[in-house]
């Protein structure tokens, strides 16, 4: 956690749009890579680097059906990939306010 609260492995653009779009779906729903690549027009290298660090913190499941030609990747956010995305939410909010709000003594 970073000393504002806002958690760094979702805090990058890439990731943020990652999640947020996976957390469009319901729980236990999926998106193929290539969809999630199209919405977010990253490249595959991109996306793959970024879902690593995702599934590395234990945000983000892939997982491989097929092979060769016919594999294909779905991409899901965990229950701890929700929590994350709403503390990290909550925090987000609570800046944005206190930002919004006049300093004590500002007229």
């Amino acid at each position: 956690m970073s000393i504002d609260g806002l958690d760094p492995v979702i805090h990058g653009p890439a990731r943020l749009r990652i999640m947020v779009t996976l957390a469009t779906l319901p729980e236990g729903d999926n998106l193929s890579f290539s969809r999630l690549q199209d919405l977010l027009s990253l490249t595959p290298g991109n996306l793959i680097t970024h879902l690593r660090k995702l599934e590395d913190a234990g945000y983000v499941t892939a997982v491989k059906t097929g092979a060769g030609v016919t594999a294909r990747t779905s991409v899901s956010l965990t229950r701890d990939g929700r929590a994350a995305l709403a503390r990290y939410t909550a925090v987000l909010r609570q800046l944005l306010d206190a930002a919004a709000s006049p300093l004590p003594g500002s007229p």
